[in-house]
């Protein structure tokens, strides 16, 4: 559970904005990566929706970089073993 300030309330920074995951909902909400520092801690990756303006957001999944490397190698070799399935269902067809 994160550390709450003197006022009981979570305080974070966006360090970084590295990308989009989806456009903006009709609300303006999006879900982002970002790099963000909780309570004054050490940056780590970051996935959850923001409000336009940044002050509001949902739930989200905080990770260090390192698990964050560890989820695009494991995304990376689930696409090259779809694109594997892929050519073969194709070479099977033909």
């Amino acid at each position: 559970m994160a550390e709450k300030s003197n006022n009981g309330e979570v305080t974070f920074e966006i360090k970084e904005f590295i990308g989009a995951l989806d456009a903006a909902s009709d609300n303006g909400w999006r879900r982002e990566l970002n790099l963000v520092s909780w309570n004054g801690g050490a940056p780590k990756l970051d996935i959850r929706e923001w409000s336009p303006d940044h002050t509001r957001m949902s739930r989200g999944i905080t990770m260090s970089e390192e698990q964050g490397i560890r989820v695009a190698q494991l995304l990376a070799q689930r696409a090259r073993e779809k694109q594997r399935q892929s050519a073969e269902r194709d070479s099977f067809e033909r």
